[in-house]
């Protein structure tokens, strides 16, 4: 079955409920719904990540968004679960859309069984020791020439380091990190940041607080590479490869950080995806 390639979320969102990309969703029900607080301090590091994310069960698959402190409470799960998958994709709050569009995607074709996905297994191990293997992964994703200026949009100092063993500047970008973990100064201000990069590499949550179709307009209309990593919305942003996005590393529930054993990840990309498409349509 062929896709439409969407130019913002809302578009797939509609398209989705139109039928494009498989079954009617009011035939999908939500089987479970979780609200999660999670904190990280690498060790050595003097920085504490604090992350919430809204997950949904459909089927066999899980949909995520991530969402700031204080915009979904935890008695949201209450009346999620028993839902079709088409009522919460009408829901006023952006973290529900995504969560549901993220789980629909996921259970139309989950990453595990898309032939143009590279698996990526990230080693048992510690939590820097998983974390610097998933940053080096997304990282093997930028094709850059030493010296490019890299935006990253979501600060993750492992990947700041990625960035830089490939020959990277990196721009840093983040709402609530205020520096580095080496002190360097971390922009609140995305669109500056865009104006100087020769590439971009963007997180998953830029799908819930919004800032997703910006970024994704500028990297088409500047001819900007855009790389996302993306723990919560990945099957989102897979829509939109070779439609804006160039490669996607992407991670599914449950994610590197909550497990000690080997997990794998799948890495896109937007010309290897383009080959599969037109296989399928020629098959």
């Amino acid at each position: 079955m062929s896709h439409p390639r969407p130019c913002t979320v809302a578009e797939l969102t509609e398209g989705v409920l139109e039928g494009a990309y498989g079954p009617d969703p009011k035939g999908v029900t939500v089987t479970s719904a979780f609200w999660l607080y999670h904190t990280t301090r690498l060790a050595g590091g003097e920085v504490t990540y604090h992350n919430h994310y809204l997950l949904l069960r459909a089927g066999a698959s899980f949909g995520a968004c991530s969402f700031e402190a204080g915009e979904l409470s935890p008695e949201l799960c209450e009346n999620a679960s028993g839902f079709p998958l088409e009522t919460l994709l009408r829901s006023e709050t952006a973290p529900v859309r995504i969560a549901a569009l993220d789980a629909y995607l996921s259970s139309v074709r989950p990453h595990r069984k898309a032939p143009e996905a590279e698996p990526f297994t990230l080693p048992t191990g510690t939590p820097e020791q998983r974390a610097r293997a998933r940053d080096t992964a997304v990282a093997g994703l930028l094709d850059i020439e030493p010296g490019s200026r890299v935006a990253l949009i979501g600060v993750v100092n492992p990947l700041i380091e990625a960035i830089r063993d490939r020959g990277g500047v990196c721009l840093p970008c983040d709402l609530n990190l205020r520096t580095t973990q080496w002190g360097e100064p971390v922009s609140d201000d995305m669109t500056d940041v865009l104006g100087q990069a020769d590439a971009v590499v963007a997180t998953g949550m830029t799908l819930g607080n919004g800032t997703f179709d910006l970024i994704l307009e500028h990297c088409r209309q500047h001819g900007v590479p855009l790389i996302v990593y993306a723990q919560t919305g990945s099957s989102v942003v897979r829509a939109f490869l070779a439609s804006g996005v160039t490669a996607l590393s992407a991670e599914g529930f449950p994610f590197s950080q909550f497990s000690a054993d080997a997990t794998v990840l799948y890495r896109y990309r937007a010309d290897r995806t383009d080959r599969a498409a037109t296989a399928r349509e020629v098959s």
